[in-house]
């Protein structure tokens, strides 16, 4: 009984330390350390809205309408991402963990089997040449090295 709790202890502290090396501490600060949607945080109310010179709004509503741009960008994404960020999320980890059982349990399998069978067929094709083809294009170099060839202008 004692063997089989030891057993359990160190099975639990084998899965603990796995989690704790492949467990990332989730950063609340900087969200995007990769910055790969860099594009996304560029725009602003200058990029989208623009009045030119000779068609200028009213001071107090070009104010409003950059608030309100920036506080509805601001809300909406907040609220949109409250609700669907998490099915969204789950939808997103499905897809990846699909593409991730795909490649490691078919495409990688399918890439080395033809890696094997290609090396098979690479010996038994440098065999056949080396058989074959390197005698018959070795007594030709003999054959045709005595001969030689001299340009003349005539003139």
């Amino acid at each position: 009984m004692a063997d089989q709790y030891q057993f359990n202890s160190n099975e639990e502290k084998m899965v603990k330390d796995h989690l704790d090396r492949n467990t990332k501490e989730i950063d609340l600060i900087n969200r995007d350390p990769k910055q790969i949607n860099e594009d996304v945080v560029k725009v602003e109310f200058e990029d989208v809205i623009a009045e030119p010179d000779g068609t200028h709004s009213l001071d107090g509503v070009w104010k409003l309408s950059y608030t309100t741009f920036t506080v509805s960008k601001y809300w909406c994404y907040r609220i949109l991402s409250a609700i669907f960020g998490i099915p969204v999320a789950l939808l997103w980890g499905f897809l990846f963990a699909c593409i991730s059982f795909c490649h490691i349990w078919t495409v990688m399998p399918c890439i080395k089997s033809c890696l094997i069978e290609s090396q098979c067929i690479s010996r038994i094709y440098s065999l056949c040449i080396q058989t074959f083809c390197d005698p018959f294009f070795e007594a030709l170099g003999k054959i045709f090295s005595s001969v030689r060839v001299a340009l003349r202008k005539e003139v």
